[in-house]
């Protein structure tokens, strides 16, 4: 009386399809808006170290300013001020600035 009757589960049907819709539309959304910009990033990051010349003035990651005098294959001599030249790597050139930035600072 107060238990209903139990019903058999159903075979496959098409919904099995249709709630694997909103996780397909999240993903794409996740490259569109997240992944694939973010690569791009990186791949313009990585093109902007290796055309590092002589002559550039940059910033690095922790915010120091200065004008490339050297460039190795892993290392690069920046000018801070005159005669004072560091050496820090590649990796670490955040931004390539516009020549005479430094003047101007």
């Amino acid at each position: 009386m107060f238990i209903s009757s139990a019903f058999a589960a159903s075979g496959p049907s098409g919904q099995d399809f249709t709630s694997l819709i909103p996780m397909l539309v999240i993903f794409v959304l996740f490259y569109f808006m997240l992944i694939r910009p973010q690569m791009k990033q990186a791949k313009d990051q990585k093109n902007m170290i290796a055309a590092l010349q002589k002559g550039d003035e940059v910033t690095t990651n922790s915010g120091i300013v200065g004008r490339i005098t050297k460039v190795g294959d892993d290392y690069i001599g920046l000018e801070i001020a005159t005669d004072i030249i560091i050496n820090v790597q590649k990796q670490s050139i955040q931004t390539l600035l516009p020549k005479g930035t430094i003047k101007t600072l």
